[in-house]
């Protein structure tokens, strides 16, 4: 460090401000020391100055090892989460652990990691529980059944269905279908979001007197498919359907088309929670209420990071609901 203040012109106290950002150094004098750092082969080294400070500015991200389920949508949680962790001086890692939380404590009490941000929530995660045990920092993206004492953010998937309905409602349309997941017998049964979905789904075609189907669909385009010939066995007279379950959205358009179907002429179908490269994939573009990922992974970073640094007494609970954008698979319900 003195050869380094010395190459740069600087105190080893200015140094030690550039190099752990504890203080604000003018940025003229910063790149003077990270030049002489290059210069000199100056490297910081994380192990020893976490056995000095006992904090490694490292975050995980938790992801369930079960099934493929990292979409592009879930990736945008991951990439704007790492961003904003690295522009506030820590490092992100995508971590995989058991849907049931059975390797969490040697992840924490290994001292890995200062905190974490825990995705793909069930509404009775046992992973939530065994992280209040080990007493470490984490937010959820995600909420479980009673978050009120936990720290969240979460699409608002209530508010999401309500202006997808309203929205074909607008459109004329009074029969509905609703596409999620087939997650029974398996780890992720009790998937929050879903459940928030199809309970808010149910109860607000029940309240307007609108016809209702849920169908839940298998794995990648087969399961897209099924369900669609699963929606029109159901309801013949269908003219909306909402898909929350990107793998299978091009199955769903094959399914409608084999049945004799057109979309959106016959069949208006709106994509939920999903991103515009995904429904930029498919013929026709699907109109998408678009999952606000990189906000959402933004506002996870620094909840979780504000409580590791203490700048933040609350609790943050944020709700973020989907914004609509048209395209070409919705239109006018058809006359009858």
């Amino acid at each position: 460090m003195q050869q380094v203040a010395d190459r740069a012109g600087v105190s080893i106290a200015t140094v030690s401000f550039v190099v752990n950002g504890t203080k604000y150094v003018t940025p003229a004098t910063t790149d003077r020391v990270k030049a002489a750092m290059r210069e000199l082969k100056f490297r910081g080294n994380v192990v020893a100055r976490a056995l000095a400070s006992r904090r490694t500015r490292i975050i995980a991200l938790l992801f369930p090892t079960t099934g493929n389920r990292f979409s592009p949508t879930t990736s945008e949680f991951f990439m704007s989460a790492a961003q904003r962790a690295s522009e506030r001086g820590y490092h992100l890692v995508l971590w995989p652990v058991d849907p049931a939380g059975d390797d969490l404590d040697d992840l924490v009490s290994g001292g890995l990691v200062d905190g974490v941000i825990l995705m793909e929530v069930r509404m009775d995660d046992p992973r939530v529980a065994v992280l209040t045990d080990l007493e470490v920092p984490f937010t959820l993206i995600g909420r479980t059944r009673d978050s009120a004492g936990l720290p969240f953010v979460d699409i608002d998937f209530e508010t999401t269905i309500v202006d997808s309905v309203d929205h074909l409602a607008s459109l004329g349309h009074r029969r509905f279908g609703l596409v999620l997941e087939d997650l029974e017998g398996t780890p992720m049964a009790g998937y929050a979001p879903h459940l928030r979905a199809e309970s808010t789904f149910r109860e607000l075609v029940a309240e307007r007197g609108l016809a209702g189907t849920v169908v839940y669909a298998g794995a990648g385009s087969e399961g897209g498919r099924g369900a669609a010939e699963a929606l029109l066995t159901a309801d013949p007279e269908l003219s909306a359907v909402l898909v929350m379950k990107d793998d299978s959205a091009g199955g769903l358009l094959v399914g409608l088309f084999d049945a004799g179907r057109r979309v959106p002429e016959d069949v208006s179908v709106l994509s939920i929670a999903s991103s515009a490269a995904n429904a930029d994939q498919h013929y026709p573009r699907l109109s998408t209420m678009l999952a606000p990922g990189r906000e959402l992974g933004t506002r996870a970073a620094d909840a979780l990071i504000e409580q590791l640094d203490g700048t933040s007494a609350d609790l943050p609970h944020f709700l973020l609901p989907c914004t609509l954008r048209t395209a070409e698979s919705t239109a006018a319900a058809p006359a009858r």
